[in-house]
């Protein structure tokens, strides 16, 4: 396997590829990222709902969810809160922080509508009506939660979710077989499921599902009557659940991983091109 050392050296090449795709690449990617973590929780909830202990069931469902990243990373496709590494690059100026922002912003607009994509399918496919509907009523508590958390539970949330998934890229980043990559992303996604962080792309899906579903009378019978459905808004997705959760995101993957590791791994060689495998330029200028 590759050593961290190793892993913060390759990801420069990465990063590099990343950032210089064209844009409608870099979309249909980002579409393709946003509906893998969509069904892999579809798949989580599924796995769920029908249990009664609600800490086995909070279980089986955060052993589901890595499926998504395995689906993003092995399959390849480019998902925000995985990119927020890219800041590597960006340090060791490889790439310019102007190309950093386009790919997270085109691909946050594509994760999403590949999250609306399969919420749209599952909701008025009637996959939600699994379970005598319980599995709409289960996507549409976990909604409403979503957009009634605090700003600063959400932004916390949202910090230590992306710290546990850039951990999880950079496990993946030491294998060099598919086995590997799985098994070294698998554990710490399934610790953020568990402890009920906050993944931007995830929500994407989830509370656009709770929407969608809500405007169904079967499905909106099927809550819990304590459920506040008038909550479930697009303004609330928005400035209660995305704007907080995403600058968390930020802060966990790119501040707390890609920096440090930079730091660790590569400052010190960047004065002499180590940290892109390039030696320095020398002057092309001949002496008169």
């Amino acid at each position: 396997m590759y050593s961290p050392k190793e892993i913060a050296h390759n990801y420069i090449a990465t990063g590099s590829y990343k950032a210089r795709q064209r844009a409608g690449r870099m979309f249909v990617l980002a579409i393709l990222a946003g509906m893998f973590i969509a069904l892999a929780s579809v798949g989580a909830t599924a796995a769920a709902v029908s249990i009664s202990s609600p800490s086995l069931a909070k279980l089986v469902g955060a052993l589901m969810f890595p499926t998504g990243l395995a689906m993003t990373l092995i399959a390849g496709s480019e998902l925000f809160t995985g990119n927020c590494l890219m800041i590597i690059p960006a340090l060791t100026r490889d790439i310019r922080v102007g190309a950093l922002l386009r790919n997270w912003v085109i691909v946050y607009i594509g994760n999403f509508v590949g999250g609306l994509i399969v919420s749209v399918i599952v909701v008025y496919g009637h996959t939600f009506s699994l379970f005598d509907n319980q599995l709409a009523a289960a996507a549409i508590h976990t909604a409403i939660g979503k957009v009634e958390i605090s700003f600063g539970d959400a932004l916390l949330r949202g910090v230590l979710c992306n710290f546990l998934v850039c951990i999880a890229v950079w496990m993946a980043f030491a294998a060099k077989d598919v086995a590997g990559k799985v098994i070294g992303l698998f554990l710490p996604v399934m610790v953020f499921v568990l402890c009920g962080y906050e993944h931007s792309v995830a929500n994407m899906y989830y509370i656009s599902a709770g929407i969608f579903a809500s405007t169904n009378p079967g499905y909106a019978a099927a809550t819990a009557i304590g459920d506040n459905l008038s909550a479930l808004t697009w303004g609330a997705l928005v400035v209660k659940n995305l704007i907080p959760v995403t600058i968390g995101n930020i802060i966990g993957g790119a501040g707390l991983i890609g920096l440090p590791y930079w730091y660790v791994y590569l400052r010190g060689d960047a004065a002499d091109g180590v940290a892109t495998g390039r030696t320095p330029v020398k002057s092309k200028n001949k002496k008169r």
